[in-house]
């Protein structure tokens, strides 16, 4: 869910699914118009996602070979076709090939121009004004360094600045530390790591290194080596670049159906529960004591960026809320705190964060801004769980790591299952989530307080 280098980056995938699927129903109208109707507007959208989702259609990077996209997009329209067929026999009581045939190659050639003219243009953006690129440094020597070196200076079209290269010839260990400062310093987007020039250890330095700073880290290995991590291979150019870490909301599709269902869900709880229970909450709170009806607190979300997360105010006012956590028999707590607390409903002014875009109904819980701080220097990988939105509820709340963080163990093993979450997600999953956080508060939690 991470927002692209660039500024406009982010829209490019939106708009290429958006225009591919106006000019398949566009043409169906003027090409196949016994096909047209509103149904078949429907079948052929959801078939076109369908298929994309599956041949990886839309899985096209600024390193991507052109023949690579034909093949994509000859994959997708073989598929499409049959398909368009097959809804002629059942729907129109026709299969006239020559007409479906005739729409399928239209669009074939209209979407393959306007992919090849944006992926183009693209390119020619990045050389001729500078945009849409990515600040990246390399780190050791060898080969497949000098290659890579070549490749990002003699390609400026792929939208890669090199702007330094560290070849740890010499005291490796502050030149490593050196790059460390460096990246931070220039803002670094990647960093390329030749595996050749590296220790285990070393390696294992620039991978918590990259996740606690939230940077991207792509490895280079030399004689297409084989590993034991499971990584992510790609190519540029003939160069094999092995990724780090792959993030299931990273891709589009996968970020608009958590989208949806968080809307969705959010609408349904803010309608059907809080419409009515605000009112009846807002006086009992009222009533025990002074202070406005929710709380509302600086809390860290993806990429690291502030908002302001809402809950009931369970507390008493009092100068050290935002830095303090409850903990069990905490005498800030109100008598309907409690209840709102042990009950968990204290959370649920949350779902209007979720509504507006700055948290999910699933995710890693978000921390105030003080504590955050703390954490990421204290316990390994803790930014991981900035890759993507916070949640109400999480994988760790849901397996007994919520509430007050009492040891080092509750916010290690907290992190564990918020990264596995980040590298594992599904729909089915926030799903079963959601149910075990039902049964949870139903049951009622140990550290619920």
């Amino acid at each position: 869910m991470r927002h692209k280098t660039g500024r406009y980056s982010g829209y490019i995938r939106p708009f290429s699914y958006l225009l591919d699927l106006i000019i398949i129903n566009l043409f169906s109208y003027l090409i196949a118009p016994e096909l047209f109707s509103p149904f078949f507007v429907g079948f052929a959208s959801l078939s076109w996602v369908i298929i994309a989702v599956n041949v990886e259609f839309y899985e096209v990077y600024r390193f991507t070979k052109v023949l690579s996209i034909i093949n994509k997009l000859f994959k997708q329209f073989t598929l499409f076709t049959i398909l368009c067929y097959a809804f002629s026999g059942f729907y129109v009581n026709s299969s006239n090939w020559k007409s479906i045939l005739a729409y399928s190659a239209f669009s074939l050639g209209t979407i393959l121009v306007l992919k090849l003219s944006i992926f183009f243009f693209l390119r020619k953006y990045r050389v001729l004004f500078g945009g849409n690129f990515r600040k990246v440094i390399i780190i050791g020597h060898g080969k497949s360094v000098d290659q890579l070196t070549e490749f990002f200076n003699e390609n400026p079209d792929y939208g890669y600045q090199l702007v330094k290269v560290f070849g740890l010839e010499g005291d490796k260990k502050s030149q490593i530390q050196e790059s460390f400062n460096y990246v931070l310093q220039e803002h670094i987007d990647e960093i390329y790591c030749s595996l050749t020039s590296l220790t285990n250890t070393q390696i294992n330095n620039y991978i918590d290194f990259s996740d606690n700073n939230l940077k991207k880290l792509k490895f280079l290995p030399d004689d297409n080596e084989v590993f034991s991590r499971n990584l992510k291979l790609d190519y540029y150019g003939y160069i094999p670049i092995a990724s780090l870490r792959n993030i299931p909301l990273d891709d589009i599709i996968n970020q608009t159906i958590k989208r949806i269902f968080d809307i969705v869900f959010s609408i349904f709880i803010i309608v059907g529960l809080l419409s009515w229970l605000i009112p009846i909450l807002a006086i009992l709170i009222k009533l025990e004591s002074k202070g406005p009806v929710f709380f509302k607190q600086k809390r860290n979300g993806l990429n690291y960026q502030e908002f302001n997360c809402y809950k009931f105010r369970s507390m008493s006012l009092n100068s050290i809320a935002h830095k303090e956590q409850a903990s069990k028999n905490d005498p800030r707590i109100t008598t309907i705190g409690k209840f709102l607390r042990k009950s968990s409903i204290d959370e649920l002014p949350q779902f209007f964060n979720v509504l507006l875009g700055d948290m999910s109904v699933v995710g890693p819980r978000p921390h105030m801004v003080s504590h955050t701080e703390m954490y990421a220097r204290q316990v390994d990988k803790f930014m991981v769980r900035h890759f993507i939105k916070p949640g109400i509820t999480g994988l760790a709340q849901t397996n007994g790591y919520r509430g007050e963080v009492e040891n080092d163990k509750d916010i290690i093993y907290r992190v564990k299952y918020d990264i596995f979450y980040v590298e594992n997600w599904s729909l089915l999953l926030d799903i079963k989530i959601v149910f075990m956080t039902l049964y949870n508060a139903v049951r009622g939690e140990e550290k619920a307080y």
